[in-house]
């Protein structure tokens, strides 16, 4: 419930969702989440796929997520067989690892022949989980990044478009006073005057995310990105 009420005024979280709603459904066989720190895409996933999620021993420490059913390992190479899995979703995790090159090359290790990766990374977004958070990447970069992985078939999608991106920033303004991460009485009075511009803000949702159904642009949320292992 909570992540359903979030959807409504994130458009990183509505956009990717959109996506991947989209895509895991249809999984079948072994799903390897790369990255999954709270595993928020695991519930899109239908009877006929088996689910595991990796992450990295300091994802506690870095990002804050400590799930008990999740393989934690230490160094860069996964706790995966080679060719054993089916699809690979790596989504939000680029931009945090400062060797993209050598994720992509353990995910196409990983995957069976034919095995689809399922990849997101976000463009119009902030300094994130600082300082690890590395990179933003463009199309450009990321069929480059998958081609020299050895990956076919690349297919880059944008994630809205200038207008969701304006509705996006705008209500990054008004959100952190609305929910303020602490207390005391100037936050409480930031915030009764932040509430004056609630409608506002749910109009710059509804209209953002109704971007999102169109065709992405060049300034975008971010990137969904799908690749076959031949």
């Amino acid at each position: 419930m909570r992540a359903a009420v979030r959807r409504i005024l994130d458009l990183q979280a509505a956009g990717i969702w959109r996506d991947l709603a989209c895509e895991l459904p249809h999984a079948r066989g072994l799903v390897v989440d790369v990255g999954c720190g709270s595993q928020p895409y695991r519930a899109l996933l239908g009877p006929e796929a088996r689910y595991l999620g990796i992450d990295t021993v300091d994802a506690k420490e870095n990002f804050g997520y400590e799930i008990p059913d999740t393989v934690y390992f230490d160094g860069e190479t996964w706790p995966i067989e080679d060719e054993s899995a089916d699809v690979v979703l790596c989504a939000e995790t680029l931009e945090h690892v400062l060797k993209p090159a050598h994720l992509l090359a353990e995910a196409h290790r990983c995957l069976r022949p034919d095995g689809r990766l399922l990849l997101t990374v976000p463009f119009a977004a902030r300094w994130h989980f600082i300082p690890n958070d590395y990179w933003r990447f463009t199309p450009s970069s990321l069929y480059h990044l998958l081609s020299e992985a050895g990956f076919a078939e690349i297919a880059v999608y944008a994630r809205g478009n200038a207008v969701t991106v304006a509705c996006y920033k705008l209500m990054a303004v008004f959100l952190p006073f609305l929910v303020p991460a602490h207390g005391g009485l100037r936050a409480r009075m930031l915030q009764l005057l932040a509430l004056l511009a609630a409608p506002l803000v749910l109009v710059l949702a509804l209209v953002g995310r109704a971007t999102l159904t169109g065709k992405g642009g060049n300034d975008c949320l971010g990137y969904t990105v799908t690749a076959l292992r031949h």
